[in-house]
């Protein structure tokens, strides 16, 4: 079919226009149901299903997911971290990560390029709270330096892949 790369991911040339369209009406709404999906890609019930499994099983669809009020269920700051590590080896980023994945305030974190080792994603309730993480951020072990900038306002934000 096509190469996959190195992270085994499939090109998106594997993909026809119907698989296109399902993949699109899932990501603006993930509990539509399956004859109203079928009735907008314009094909029948049995094929549209057929398809949404072959997409789910070849790693196009991860899962399904409800979109939460972070606002109303974990706070109203929202914050990105830049974490510089002092030493990159593998023992120090997997260290890191394991810890970082305990902190429930984080959405979000990636390894990043530049100036910095890692970009974390932060909802914080106020400056207490952020303040308290922040210490839990420098107690980890390996964390050289820490650099915060706080949202104003979310301009772009998509639930998924934008297709």
């Amino acid at each position: 079919m096509g190469d996959r790369g190195a992270a085994g991911a499939r090109p998106l040339t594997d993909l026809d226009n119907y698989d296109v369209k399902i993949l699109r009406a899932l990501v603006r709404n993930g509990r539509i149901s399956w004859r109203d999906l079928a009735d907008r890609i314009g094909l029948s019930l049995t094929p549209t299903l057929r398809r949404v499994r072959k997409l789910e099983t070849q790693g196009f669809i991860e899962g399904y997911t409800a979109t939460l009020d972070e606002r109303r269920l974990a706070g109203t700051l929202s914050a990105f971290i830049s974490v510089r590590l002092e030493r990159q080896s593998e023992d120090a980023l997997s260290v890191f990560e394991e810890r970082v994945t305990r902190l429930t305030e984080v959405t979000s974190c990636f390894q990043t390029t530049g100036n910095a080792d890692y970009l974390i994603r932060v909802v914080v309730h106020d400056l207490e709270h952020y303040q308290k993480l922040l210490s839990e951020l420098t107690r980890i072990p390996n964390v050289a330096h820490i650099t915060s900038s706080f949202a104003l306002k979310s301009v772009v934000r998509r639930p998924g892949l934008s297709m």
